[in-house]
């Protein structure tokens, strides 16, 4: 099943590319992502005998058609929105660095995946235990949570982004909502793959698919492109530099930087820097240097400074 579900990415990728690259534009780039990913759960589906009858696979299905019809809707909406992708400004006219967007979309695809097929595709699958149910709900409570996040945040950037920096709803309690639904979803899943792995805890196909949770969690928290790190750190000048920056220091200190919860100012520094992930390196530390702007129009403009750096 791997296998195939492989070689399917790869067509459907590869495809993608050869017509993206005749015709110049990254517009579908995105969306064809969210495609592939329900291509493989129609694959995985249709491939399994037993899947109609069996309670664990139709829910991780279902769940997981939830999840990524989500992101194909969402993502199509933001293709919409900004008419283009600067990630692909001088990369479409080259042939080889094109191809590697592609190939590495095609990769998050089969690793992101890679639970949910190994639960679809296995002749080994007991009936739900009360724990199997608990991780099929956090996997959809997962799948809520993005949702809600990225509707609540889409909705206070058409009012107008009121107050500078985004509090409706979800964003009052986790600086990062749906990234920690995100991830949730794929631990939720991987943990659900157990009981459909050939050899238990020891089969190392369950170990491989740990890729799953542990690659979203190197994308969301680590890669400068994107995720936490793209919006923390150096990126936080525009609420630091504005008229925002007592109310969102504010802000800062007491919500969580991932799980959703009250009380967070009162959690010790060690356990935000280890178990709640609100690392040091997110943190905003201007620069000793004096700034280009300084003595400028700019820096004495704390409107302007943030309106720069949107």
């Amino acid at each position: 099943m791997f296998v195939n579900a492989a070689l399917l990415t790869a067509a459907i990728q590869l495809s993608g590319f050869a017509v993206a690259y005749a015709l110049q534009t990254e517009i579908f780039y995105d969306v064809l992502g969210g495609l592939n990913f329900l291509a493989l759960a129609a694959y995985s589906a249709a491939s399994t005998d037993s899947w109609a009858s069996d309670t664990r696979k139709v829910a991780t299905t279902l769940v997981f058609v939830c999840s990524r019809s989500w992101l194909l809707l969402f993502l199509a909406w933001r293709a919409h929105e900004r008419g283009g992708d600067a990630r692909f400004d001088g990369v479409k006219d080259k042939f080889g660095m094109f191809l590697v967007f592609w190939v590495a979309q095609g990769v998050w695809v089969m690793l992101i995946s890679s639970p949910v097929v190994l639960i679809t595709s296995s002749a080994t699958s007991p009936p739900l235990a009360p724990s199997d149910v608990l991780l099929i709900g956090a996997f959809f409570v997962g799948v809520a949570c993005e949702v809600v996040a990225d509707v609540q945040k889409a909705r206070w950037v058409r009012r107008g982004r009121q107050g500078g920096f985004c509090t409706s709803g979800l964003w009052s309690y986790s600086r990062h909502p749906n990234y920690f639904g995100e991830m949730l979803q794929w631990w939720s899943a991987w943990l659900l793959a157990l009981a459909s792995a050939a050899g238990g805890v020891a089969d190392p196909l369950w170990w491989a698919t740990a890729a799953s949770p542990l690659f979203t969690m190197h994308i969301l928290l680590n890669l400068p492109a994107t995720g936490v790190a793209q919006a923390n750190g150096k990126n936080l000048r525009r609420y630091y530099e504005s008229e925002h920056a007592a109310s969102y220091a504010e802000y800062r200190a007491s919500t969580s930087i991932l799980l959703p919860m009250v009380g967070y100012r009162a959690v010790p520094t060690v356990l935000k820097r280890t178990l709640f992930l609100d690392l040091a390196r997110y943190e905003y530390r201007p620069s000793a240097k004096k700034s280009p702007t300084e003595g400028s129009p700019l820096r004495k403009s704390p409107r302007l400074a943030a309106k720069k750096g949107a």
